[in-house]
């Protein structure tokens, strides 16, 4: 197994400048031609039968195969060549390059032949279907690009069912690889994708319990990206492949339990809006007592300040806004 991963390390070409190459053919297939013709001319004699041998010799047998090794790519694409079913090597730059014209192309990703159907209507022929074949592109890119799986239905480490989404941004960093070590290697990634979220997603709760400090899918959002970076990493190392980005887009409940996790989060916020009303509270009274005594203003006894105290509780803890009670006559 460690020679087979060692023979599938990439390999570049140093290929020839194919555009050379290319003006050096359509001359020779001028001069070709030209013989053809010239020989044809002077059949009857030796030098015409050999100009229009040569010529044709060359129309049909090398032109044809010098336009088979050129090769020309865009800025991060790549070509990886097979010679007679063996690994010949990787073509990577931008421009014409010139390789074994006996070289063929591989990428099992875009192998599978596509058929389209494009529907036209005429004015005066009604509608007709012309069926296309798609271009087979062998290119690899070499950009970095985006998955976007599904969302999928995952049990957290509480198990509490939740609908989870990732994004992950990737490129082919290792073509022979990404070619021959896995079938089709975006298809691997995204299974991949999906097996790693699971086992990521299992190890913590969707959200901190009351009073806890553990981790959550919610409250760790950086972490979990990393963990489940490395984790993906590990998975599609085999295929060439490159995890730069792993995020979680999208994070909820399940339908099936999100109402009763909403009205348990309405009613954590409620009780901790209480508990903040009452602290408040409790320091405005202490400091009204500490005031009205300190500046002489008036003398309560125990009985009067436990009444003041509840009237400015009630007031300041209440719903909805107290409807004064004005004493006119006597206190007592």
């Amino acid at each position: 197994m460690e020679q087979k991963d060692l023979y599938y390390e990439e390999k570049q070409l140093n290929a020839k400048n194919g555009l050379a190459i290319l003006f050096l053919n359509i001359i020779l297939m001028a001069a070709s031609i030209a013989a053809v013709i010239f020989g044809a001319m002077f059949m009857e004699k030796g030098i015409g039968v050999l100009l229009f041998v040569v010529g044709l010799f060359y129309l049909v047998v090398i032109d044809w195969m010098i336009f088979l090794g050129i090769k020309i790519l865009k800025p991060n694409e790549a070509l990886v060549l097979t010679l007679f079913g063996k690994y010949h090597g990787t073509l990577k730059g931008e421009g014409i390059f010139f390789v074994n014209p006996f070289c063929s192309a591989t990428n099992p990703a875009v192998e599978s032949q596509q058929e389209s159907t494009i529907s036209a209507e005429g004015s005066a022929s009604g509608s007709m279907s012309i069926k296309m074949q798609k271009t087979r592109n062998k290119k690899i890119s070499l950009k970095a690009m985006t998955l976007n799986n599904e969302k999928q239905k995952v049990n957290d480490q509480l198990g509490n069912p939740i609908i989870i989404g990732i994004a992950v941004i990737w490129k082919v960093s290792n073509t022979a690889k990404a070619v021959f070590h896995v079938d089709n290697y975006q298809e691997f990634l995204s299974i991949q994708c999906d097996s790693a979220l699971r086992n990521i997603v299992r190890l913590y709760p969707y959200d901190v319990s009351e009073g806890g400090d553990e981790k959550s899918l919610r409250g760790s959002s950086q972490e979990i990206a990393e963990n489940l970076k490395n984790e993906i990493q590990q998975r599609v190392e085999m295929a060439g492949l490159t995890i730069m980005e792993a995020r979680i887009t999208h994070l909820a409940y399940a339908p099936e339990i999100a109402a009763v996790m909403l009205q348990r989060q309405q009613a954590s916020a409620v009780i901790d809006a209480r508990k903040m009303i009452v602290e408040g509270a409790v320091g405005m009274v202490e400091m009204a007592l500490c005031k009205l005594g300190e500046e002489n203003i008036v003398q309560l006894d125990e009985e009067r300040k436990a009444q003041m105290v509840s009237n400015l509780m009630i007031v300041l803890c209440g719903n909805k806004d107290p409807q004064p009670v004005v004493n006119s006559g006597s206190i007592y």
